[in-house]
C-alpha cells in the first residue's frame, strides 16, 4: 500500500492560515454576532489585506459556511462518540443528550450559529446538508438498533392513552422512515422522536440563553430529568433487571 503523501510547505501554510480565519470568526461571533461578521475585520485582525483572504474565502457567506459546516461536524463527532461508548438504546439516546448539552455549553456561539436566529441575508447551500444530518441520523440509529433488538415499548405517556399516528402524520413520518432506510423504526416512535428532538434543543436554548437563571438554576437535575422523561416518551425504557 503507497503511504499517503506528505503535504507540502505550502499546504501546511494555507492550513494553518485557514485555521486562523476560521478562530478569529469565531471571535468576532463572540463579540458581535454572525450578522456583523465582516471579511474585512477579520482580514484587519490578522494583519492581512482582504484581497489576500478573498482567495481563501471569497464571500462572508462562505466563510458562514466553513464555520457552519465544523459547528455541525463537531457536535455529531460528540454525538456520536457518547452513543458508541453506550451499551443500550435508552443509555444511547440519554448519552447522546448529554453529549449535545456539553459540546454546546463549551460553544455556546457556535451552536447559536446552527440552531439560533437565521443569519440575514444567508442561505445555507447544499453542502451543510450532510454535515446538519449527523445529530439526527445518529438518534434514528439508537432508534433503528433499538426496534431490531426489542429494546422500543409503548411510550410511557403518564397512563394516558398515546395519540394515533394516521393521517398526514404516518404518511409524512413513512417518508423519513423510507429515506433513511430505517425500516426497523415504526413511524410512531420516529414521530415521538423528532417531538423528544425538537424539547431538547429547546432546553439547551433555554438555558444557554439565560431563560432559566432564577428558576431552575443550575439545571442540571431538569435537564437529567427531562432526557430521562424524553426516552420513555420515544419508548425506550431501562433495562429490566
Amino acid at each position: 500500500m503507497t503511504p499517503p503523501r506528505a503535504a507540502t510547505a505550502r499546504e501546511r501554510a494555507r492550513a494553518e492560515l485557514t485555521r486562523e480565519i476560521k478562530e478569529e470568526a469565531k471571535r468576532q461571533l463572540a463579540a458581535t454576532g454572525a450578522d456583523a461578521l465582516s471579511l474585512r475585520a477579520v482580514a484587519r485582525e490578522l494583519g492581512m489585506v482582504s484581497s489576500a483572504l478573498y482567495r481563501y474565502y471569497p464571500s462572508r457567506d462562505d466563510l458562514l459556511t466553513a464555520l457552519i459546516i465544523d459547528a455541525y461536524n463537531a457536535l455529531g463527532d460528540a454525538a456520536e462518540q457518547a452513543i458508541a461508548g453506550a451499551t443500550s438504546g435508552r443509555a444511547r439516546w440519554i448519552a447522546a443528550c448529554g453529549a449535545i448539552r456539553d459540546w454546546a455549553r463549551s460553544n455556546p456561539y457556535e451552536y447559536a450559529l446552527i440552531y439560533g436566529s437565521p443569519v440575514a441575508g444567508y442561505r445555507a447551500p447544499q453542502a451543510t446538508v450532510g454535515p446538519a444530518s449527523r445529530v439526527p441520523l445518529a438518534f434514528v440509529g439508537v432508534l433503528a438498533a433499538a426496534a431490531a433488538s426489542g429494546e422500543i415499548a409503548a411510550p410511557a405517556a403518564g397512563g394516558a392513552e398515546p395519540l394515533p399516528v394516521d393521517g398526514e402524520l404516518a404518511a409524512q413520518a413513512a417518508s423519513i422512515t423510507a429515506v433513511l432506510a430505517v425500516p426497523e423504526a415504526p413511524p410512531d416512535a420516529i414521530v415521538r422522536a423528532v417531538i423528544a428532538w425538537t424539547q431538547l434543543f429547546g432546553m439547551i436554548s433555554f438555558e444557554l440563553f439565560g431563560q432559566f437563571v432564577g428558576s431552575f438554576d443550575p439545571p442540571d437535575a431538569l435537564f437529567a430529568h427531562a432526557v430521562a422523561q424524553q426516552a420513555a416518551f420515544v419508548g425506550l425504557r431501562p433495562p429490566v433487571p
